[in-house]
């Protein structure tokens, strides 16, 4: 009796906690995607600004919101483990793999979601949101951002207005 009581607290809990992340990215000026991997992440490597490579991680996210299937393109310089990745994924985006789920905050683009990283404490806007990628846990609970590294934020402070 108690089991069939939990099942559907755990779905309102679930949705409670989808309904926090998206008002978080709503904040944050973005748009909240969140599902499962369906594709692994994978190098793309990038062009270089004052000597540093923009290189960046691609994965596939089958979206829970609508059943598509998102490409996710993040920039590897605000992932922990970029500095010492050379041409290849960084560890802490290396350790999504297929079936993982994630819970992204960025900017849209036809068939995926990018800017899913920090905008080094700029006033978010709808072309500079504050994003994320956030491992989702069984219960639907958030992670701290994968993708909140700000080492690099110089690289663009001067650029922007």
């Amino acid at each position: 009796m108690q089991r069939k009581l939990l099942v559907p607290l755990f779905a309102v809990m679930s949705v409670f906690t989808t309904a926090g992340n998206l008002e978080d990215c709503t904040k944050a000026a973005g748009t909240f995607l969140s599902g499962t991997v369906v594709k692994g992440p994978t190098f793309k490597p990038g062009s270089y600004l004052n000597g540093v490579e923009l290189s960046h991680t691609h994965l596939q996210l089958n979206a829970e919101q609508d059943g598509k299937t998102y490409e996710v393109a993040i920039d590897n310089v605000f992932a922990a483990g970029y500095d010492s990745a050379g041409e290849s994924v960084p560890t802490s985006l290396a350790s999504i793999s297929v079936g993982t789920r994630l819970g992204l905050c960025g900017l849209r683009f036809p068939g995926g979601i990018h800017w899913v990283h920090t905008n080094c404490g700029e006033t978010p806007n709808s072309q500079h949101p504050d994003g994320w990628v956030k491992l989702l846990d069984a219960n639907n609970q958030a992670g701290e951002s994968l993708t909140g590294k700000q080492e690099y934020c110089r690289l663009w402070s001067s650029k922007r207005g």
